[in-house]
């Protein structure tokens, strides 16, 4: 039974009562000063200080005990859309890779973005991602599955609790991971799923892409890009994820 104290933090919390039911009162409203006590890697108690002194708790001999002085405590960071590049661009950076970085800034869980080179759009590359996580991975962890037009019977066979959600690109991305077909979009908006959105115009990019190319070349300046996927590109589709969402009843997440 692994114990771990972490003192004299400056700690992010609710309020100063009632903390030993599970620390359900742990959120971002007010900073104390304090200690928190973690058994088996779970928060167990936390003792704010009060005219100089801490409360009374027995503790192991062999308890860890670490001095956070100065330091923030905060509840752990969760990224819902990291992009890492394992496999054919892992250069850019890796799932090992950048979960370290993201413990080294508070990060402790993160979601990952389908759109990789291959793209996650099947079941064996989805369990390949789950795989290296396991092997890898420095915190918490969870996958999306792309949507194309050709693979619903793939996302079928996956249990809804074993990901996050299935990722669906309204507009191209890296990887070409686009769904045009409607009656596709239908049935995935119908799943059981969180649908989690793209949501760019395609038609409205390729006209401003169109647009862009005649005027300058192959080699349109960066400053550019947020002309091609314009406000309206965004805004035309995000209307359209939500007309879908209200119809199917979609649990709905635009990114």
């Amino acid at each position: 039974m692994r114990e771990i104290l972490i003192k004299n933090a400056k700690i992010l919390i609710k309020n100063e009562g009632n903390f030993n039911k599970k620390c359900k009162n742990f959120n971002e409203n007010k900073i104390f000063s304090g200690d928190v006590f973690l058994k088996d890697e779970k928060i167990e108690d936390i003792f704010l200080k009060k005219n100089g002194k801490y409360s009374k708790k027995n503790f192991s001999k062999d308890i860890l005990e670490i001095d956070a002085s100065g330091k923030y405590l905060i509840p752990g960071i969760i990224d819902t859309h990291v992009h890492f590049r394992d496999f054919k661009i892992s250069e850019k950076g890796t799932i090992e890779t950048e979960s370290k970085a993201g413990i080294a800034g508070g990060v402790t869980s993160y979601i990952e973005m389908p759109n990789t080179d291959p793209p996650t759009v099947s079941i064996k590359s989805l369990n390949e991602k789950f795989q290296i996580a396991s092997e890898k991975s420095w915190s918490n962890y969870s996958f999306y599955i792309g949507a194309t037009d050709d693979n619903f019977d793939e996302i079928l066979k996956i249990n809804p609790k074993k990901i996050c959600g299935v990722k669906v690109f309204l507009g191209s991305s890296t990887g070409n991971i686009i769904v045009k077909n409607k009656e596709i979009l239908k049935k995935i908006f119908s799943l059981p799923f969180l649908i989690a959105v793209h949501c760019e115009d395609e038609e409205i990019i390729k006209k401003n892409e169109i647009f862009y190319k005649k005027k300058f070349g192959e080699n349109i300046d960066i400053k550019y890009h947020s002309k091609i996927r314009s406000e309206e590109a965004c805004f035309k589709s995000s209307f359209f994820a939500v007309e879908m969402a209200k119809k199917y009843n979609t649990r709905l997440h635009i990114k």
